[in-house]
Parts: C-alpha cells; sequence; structure tokens
C-alpha cells in the first residue's frame, strides 16, 4: 500500500500541487498536514505508520523538506520507518529506500547528521573552553558587584556597641 504525506506550512500556501504529486504516484491514501516544519507534532504524519502498518508499505512524499524539519529529524522518522519495515519514497528526488541505493543514501545521511552533530559539539567545548581562558565561567551575572559584596561584608563584621552584630544574615537552608 502507497500512502502519501504531504505538509503545507503556511496559510498562505495550498496543498494542491503536493496532492496532485502523490496521486499521480499511485497514493491510494494522502495525509495532509497544514502545519510549520519546526512543530514536533503533525496528526497526519503520525497517522502514516498505522495506515502503513505492513511489511512493504511505502510512505511516498513529494520533497525530503516536506517531512523533517532537520536532518536529524528526517534520519528519526527514517529509522521509525525501517522498524516497521515501511519504505519511504522521495518523488522529487528519486530517493526509494526499498532499493540498496536508497538505503545507501539514508545511511550516508546518518553518518553525515552523527558527524554535524560532533562538529557542533566540538565547537561548543571550544567556545566554553575560550571563554573560561577569558576569565568567564558562564551562568547567570553575579547579582551583586565587587563593591556592593565589600560593603555588605563591612556591614556584617560591623559591631554594635555591646558587642553584638548589628546586622545579621539568615542561614542558608
Amino acid at each position: 500500500m502507497r500512502i502519501g504525506y504531504g505538509r503545507v506550512s503556511g496559510r498562505d500556501q495550498h496543498p494542491e500541487a503536493q496532492h496532485d504529486a502523490l496521486r499521480a504516484a499511485d497514493c491510494e491514501e494522502i495525509l495532509l498536514d497544514k502545519a510549520s516544519g519546526k512543530l514536533a507534532r503533525r496528526p497526519e504524519l503520525d497517522k502514516a505508520p498505522l495506515s502503513a502498518n505492513r511489511a512493504g508499505d511505502q510512505l511516498v512524499i513529494t520533497k525530503l523538506d516536506r517531512l523533517g524539519r532537520s536532518l536529524e529529524h528526517l534520519i528519526e522518522l527514517s529509522n521509525q520507518l525501517q522498524t516497521k519495515k515501511i519504505d519511504l519514497v522521495v518523488l522529487d528526488q528519486g530517493i526509494d529506500t526499498s532499493t540498496p541505493a536508497g538505503r545507501m543514501f539514508f545511511q550516508i545521511l546518518g553518518s553525515i547528521a552523527e558527524f554535524e552533530h560532533a562538529l557542533m559539539s566540538e565547537r561548543t567545548r571550544d567556545g566554553l573552553a575560550a571563554a573560561r581562558a577569558r576569565g568567564r565561567t558562564g551562568g547567570q551575572k553575579p547579582k551583586l558587584g565587587p563593591r556592593q559584596v565589600k560593603l555588605a561584608r563591612q556591614m556584617y563584621e560591623e559591631k554594635a556597641e555591646d558587642g553584638k552584630r548589628r546586622y545579621t544574615v539568615g542561614s542558608r537552608n
């Protein structure tokens, strides 16, 4: 069974072109979402694995960007489909994961996503190390400046005529 999936991201966009392409690709059922690709929740896409529930079923889309909001998200969706033995067909890019070339394409995409994630982690570590070297520790800026801290300490240490502290600070719990 071929299930078509389309998505338009704005209210002013129209799904007719995707619908027509999916119908021409012999999709027996067509699911359309009207939501931003950034949203993780897309009800019609969530229905796709329920509709395509037999090994060999296919989820057909017109373009990769209609399916996922990022490379990582595409890989995640592809893996979900693979575990259910559902193939992915991308009409405009000529990708079909039922073929060895299509599976290889997604494995390469997975490797690229992994590489991209590793680079991002490395850049973050390098940036934090450089900031620490400049004396920045990250986090929120102190509420009190050095002069205010000095004044607070002086006030805390100040004693009244009877020898008791003039100002007190409650203990931390």
